[in-house]
């Protein structure tokens, strides 16, 4: 038996390398979002920060494993064999859970979800060994530390709320001081804000990012904790000298040091105190066998009372080992950079596409905001309103945010980086276990709120990202419990059989996880791709407009060939597909048309024309989708409602236009893409064929329902396709039309 304990520790230790990969990939938004926004410094320079932190953070995690050990679950209450089946669960559900919201480009908690997955499977286990040894339920407290679960909740709560709201507040009277154009304040105010900011970020790897290392003993440890306010004394002291020395006399921009100094120490503390969220368990589980091992006990009534030790300690060469493969994540991870993405996208400042949808609660908090500062401002003197807005008048853009250039300016990095490190620091002096993921996102929602990037074209977006992302960790407990306590059972169950069959799934889940995001990269680098804001003049947009019209014509063809084909076969499923690409290929057409103002903008010669002349392509483009879709999700609800398969002389016929659809728009293609428009009056004049072909199939129905035809369901679906291709191909010729004018026009 000893020999599957053994498998099962190798089959962990893979696990905590998957887990690492994931849980960085979810956790590197917490430390590179203010650094990545900024563009205080280069990414290059960034990544070095931050890999340097990870990895030294990692070396100094050893006191913080004790919480998978015994933080959750009492071990003396359960056997080895117990405690391997939670270990085996808990990480089991941690990938996968993690993996999942990697995927969405969501970020959430891993000290949540390995607290739960741990509370799941211990639960589950505990319940099973009270229901087998007729014992009684209210002694389940003996086999679980809920206090510890308790308090996680609270502090979810509270590192919420209070993280949003001193984050508003701090940078609101930071932007009050140093206003969007900060450089000149810094001359003043820089080493001011310097003392106090790189106190805060310092003070916060004193007691949060070196907490339980192995160099520091229990005793100085203590000596930090009784000397607070002498240790901030002392270091803001000496850091507002050093502030002022940097500013006047070496001319640096203090604002990136603050900014290099806080990215260090949020990677530092995310490696020392979040690494037990992804190989705690593990360490655990080889802790546990190390007790085991050798006892001549069987594994069912070995008990693991042992593994409470505090003297027990993570061999160093798995924390080393540890903080390569966090680093090695960190440069290579594209669902990292997905996460990252989010956050900065919920607090830019500029205007951007954005990723969520409004809904109800965003809209009804939006109106109410308006209506509070209707109300404050009518009672505020109007000078004093114009004062503070003057504060708070940002520098005029004429384009639209490029990946180029920063989501927000250092000042509020820098508050995002002070603010966390002060919270997270005394939620640490006080035992709350807040959680970096909730603490770092919810200031960097506060401080572009109070910063006004939330306006009135995003704000509906932005709250609603924000709703989402907090009912993302609200889900993850919940679901992380009951995926454990589901996983516990059946290893409990099932045992080796088990054991392999998850770790099969398992293998399946992440492969084709890794498919789709793949995927999902490909078609949003596609949308970027027909995004261009730098169009200078007519020529320029010529050959841009030819380029996305190309695009459009070839999936158009491609969706319709494949909707007649699928429709013919009633394949329920691959129309389901069809109606995917189409809301993809209108997605794309939506992306064009709010880069319109940008592009109006940016366009040298200013012409009126070339200005008229590309949202009308827009229009016309706009008007093939929306065929398109008509004749998709038609096609969908009559094969979705069970209603007669069209006919074998329909779909015939069906399938003459489509031929002739197909070779039209292979040419326009084809033309578009080489920008060689010498067909384009052959195409014009050749346009009569494919509508009387319509037209001629229009008269045949009508024969057919005279004569022979007997379902309604079967005639709607048959004329809605006739007549919604007939307005596809009108617009197809109405941009032609336009595009041969205006090349002519452009020409002389």
């Amino acid at each position: 038996m000893e020999q599957v304990y053994v498998i099962m520790l190798i089959a962990l230790g893979v696990l905590a390398i998957i887990d690492l990969v994931v849980g960085v990939s979810n956790d590197a938004v917490n430390f590179l979002n203010s650094a990545i926004g900024s563009k205080a410094v280069s990414f290059k320079t960034t990544m070095i920060v931050a890999s340097a932190g990870v990895l030294v953070g990692a070396l100094f995690s050893s006191g913080m494993m004790e919480i998978a050990r015994s933080g959750i679950f009492v071990p003396s209450m359960f056997s080895f064999n117990d405690v391997m089946f939670i270990f085996l669960a808990v990480m089991i559900a941690d990938i996968f859970l993690l993996d999942v919201f990697n995927s969405l480009g969501l970020p959430t908690s891993t000290t949540v979800s390995i607290i739960f997955e741990l509370l799941g499977a211990a639960v589950c286990l505990a319940l099973y060994k009270i229901y087998t040894t007729d014992d009684t339920f209210d002694n389940l407290g003996m086999y679980i530390n809920t206090k510890k679960a308790s308090e996680i909740v609270y502090s979810i709560l509270l590192s919420v709320v209070l993280s949003f709201s001193i984050g508003s507040f701090v940078q609101y009277a930071s932007r009050l001081i140093f206003t969007f154009h900060y450089e000149k304040k810094l001359k003043y105010f820089g080493a001011i804000f310097g003392g106090v900011a790189i106190t805060a970020i310092t003070f916060f790897i004193l007691i949060k990012g070196l907490k339980g290392v192995s160099f520091i003993s229990k005793e100085q440890f203590g000596w930090i904790k009784d000397n607070q306010l002498l240790i901030l004394g002392i270091n803001f002291v000496f850091f507002f000298v050093l502030s002022q020395i940097l500013i006047s006399y070496f001319k640096t921009n203090i604002l990136k040091v603050i900014i290099i100094i806080g990215t260090f120490a949020l990677a530092l503390a995310f490696a020392g105190n979040d690494l037990v969220n992804f190989i705690g368990v593990p360490i655990a589980a080889f802790n546990s066998y190390e007790i085991f091992n050798g006892s001549g006990i069987s594994g069912d009534t070995f008990m693991m009372g042992a593994l409470a030790d505090d003297n027990i300690v993570a061999p160093f060469y798995f924390l080393l080992f540890a903080g390569i493969v966090m680093v090695v994540t960190l440069w290579t991870s594209k669902k990292a950079k997905s996460v990252i993405e989010t956050g900065v996208n919920l607090s830019r400042q500029g205007e951007g596409i954005e990723k969520f949808t409004p809904n109800t609660a965003s809209r009804g908090i939006v109106r109410f905001g308006v209506a509070i500062g209707e109300g404050i401002n009518y009672f505020l003197p109007k000078k004093l309103q114009i004062k503070i807005d003057n504060r708070f008048k940002n520098v005029e853009r004429t384009t639209k945010m490029t990946d180029d250039e920063p989501a927000f300016d250092m000042v509020r990095a820098s508050v995002n980086l002070m603010v966390a490190s002060i919270l997270i620091s005394i939620g640490t002096s006080l035992k709350l276990p807040l959680s970096t993921t909730y603490v770092t996102f919810m200031v960097a929602m506060g401080t572009s709120f109070a910063d006004r990037a939330w306006d009135r074209e995003s704000a509906v977006y932005r709250i609603a990202g924000v709703f989402k992302v907090i009912g993302g960790w609200f889900f993850t407990a919940i679901v992380a419990f009951l995926l454990a306590f589901i996983l516990a059972y059946i290893l409990k169950v099932g045992e080796v059989f088990a054991f392999v069959a998850l770790l099969l799934l398992l293998g399946i889940l992440l492969y084709r996880s890794a498919r789709k995001h793949k995927q999902k990269v490909k078609n949003e680098d596609e949308i970027k791709s027909l995004r261009k804001e730098d169009i200078g003049n007519v020529t320029e947009m010529i050959t841009e407009s030819s380029a996305q019209i190309s695009k459009v014509f070839r999936k158009t063809s491609a969706l319709y060939s494949n909707l007649i084909d699928n429709l013919s076969l009633q394949d329920l499923a691959k129309l389901k597909e069809n109606k995917k690409d189409q809301k993809k290929l209108e997605k794309e057409i939506d992306e064009l048309k709010s880069n319109v103002f940008y592009f109006i903008k940016n366009l040298d010669d200013n012409s009126v024309e070339a200005s008229k002349f590309y949202i009308l392509i827009l229009g016309y483009l706009q008007d093939m989708v929306q065929s398109i879709d008509f004749i998709t999700s038609n096609s969908y609800s009559h094969v979705n409602n069970n209603h007669k398969q069209l006919k074998f002389n329909q779909i015939r016929d069906l399938k003459t236009i489509d031929g002739q659809l197909q070779n039209l728009l292979q040419v326009l293609e084809d033309s578009f893409k080489t920008e060689d428009f010498s067909k384009i009056d052959l195409i014009l004049k050749d346009k009569q064929v494919v509508l009387d072909t319509v037209s001629e199939l229009i008269s045949k129905q009508i024969r057919r329902i005279r004569t022979t035809e007997t379902s309604p369901k079967n005639s709607k679906l048959y004329f809605s396709l006739l007549l919604e291709t007939n307005d596809l191909v009108k617009s197809i010729m109405n941009l032609l039309e336009l595009f041969k004018e205006f090349n002519e026009l452009n020409k002389k």
